[in-house]
């Protein structure tokens, strides 16, 4: 039985002997439907940050659960252990540097994250996939996952921007014509080349190429995106530009990106949490400002 309101027991009294609701009652209902139904709009453009353009329609990656993490994993190259008893995690919206000398390591740690390299040994996980024994069915749901910025573009020059951000979202298993065309609008909107759709790579500079290859790097939302040396080809100021973007993705997407690199001009100026890659270990060393 519903405890009643605090009241004179002659109101008491009066409401168990008629239970039928009053007027004031029937309107705080009323009202709270109305309310319900018509909830108080958000100003537009709010939490929109200058420069970057919102999400489309994201996946929230607000979660507990980490982007990335290994546990005691260890890297091969082929047969060659490159890499031992690697521990560390990366929460979404994160940007980390992964550091060390040419040969340390480092491509063969992100070889290993996006599928390209096994991990024999130990555990890790990708947005939730487990990279344990993948098979090859498991190569394209792991990579729509994560993105991948490589130093090299690996565009295809025979087709134009819009068809090489068409072809990966195709391989990656999209179907709708339209949904596809509106996702390739919406992340080179996102990169700031939306008037060069139809244009060919070798018709943008090194820096638009690069921005090419962040916007197909997000086309499935990514938990994670791997950078690997992603400013090597680039001039300074260029890279500057790249980088503001790749961190900005970060801070403002949600997305975690996890960048190798030897430019220590770079970490200077955009300075982050530091992974460094060295005698066959991986060192957390926090964030180092300098």
């Amino acid at each position: 039985m519903s405890e009643l309101p605090a009241s004179s027991s002659q109101n008491a009294s009066e409401s168990a002997a008629n239970p039928t609701p009053t007027q004031a009652d029937a309107e705080n209902r009323s009202n709270a439907s109305e309310s319900a139904a018509n909830p108080t709009p958000v100003p537009a453009g709010a939490g929109m940050i200058p420069g970057i353009d919102p999400k489309p329609a994201p996946p929230t990656h607000a979660t507990t659960a980490p982007a990335l993490s290994l546990q005691a994993a260890d890297i091969y190259q082929q047969q060659l252990l490159v890499l031992s008893q690697v521990n560390f995690s990366v929460q979404a919206g994160e940007f980390v540097y992964l550091i060390g000398k040419t040969g340390a390591g480092k491509s063969s740690l992100l070889k290993t994250l996006y599928g390209d390299l096994p991990l024999q040994r130990g555990a890790g996980q990708v947005g939730g996939l487990s990279l344990g024994g993948l098979k090859p069915a498991d190569i394209p749901v792991l990579r729509r996952k994560l993105g991948i910025v490589f130093q090299d573009f690996q565009l295809l020059y025979d087709r134009t921007v819009s068809e090489n951000l068409l072809f990966v979202l195709r391989a990656t298993g999209w179907t709708d014509p339209s949904k596809m065309k509106q996702r390739s609008a919406e992340v080179l909107k996102l990169v700031g080349l939306s008037t060069k759709d139809f244009k060919m790579p070798h018709e943008l500079s090194g820096g638009e190429q690069q921005r090419v290859v962040v916007a197909r790097a997000l086309l499935n939302y990514p938990t994670l995106v791997l950078a690997d040396e992603p400013t090597g080809n680039l001039d300074p100021d260029t890279s500057l530009e790249i980088m503001g973007l790749l961190t900005q993705i970060a801070r403002e997407q949600g997305t975690a990106v996890l960048m190798a690199t030897h430019d220590y001009l770079i970490i200077d100026r955009f300075p982050a949490r530091l992974l460094r890659c060295e005698a066959g270990q991986v060192t957390d060393l926090g964030a180092i400002l300098f």
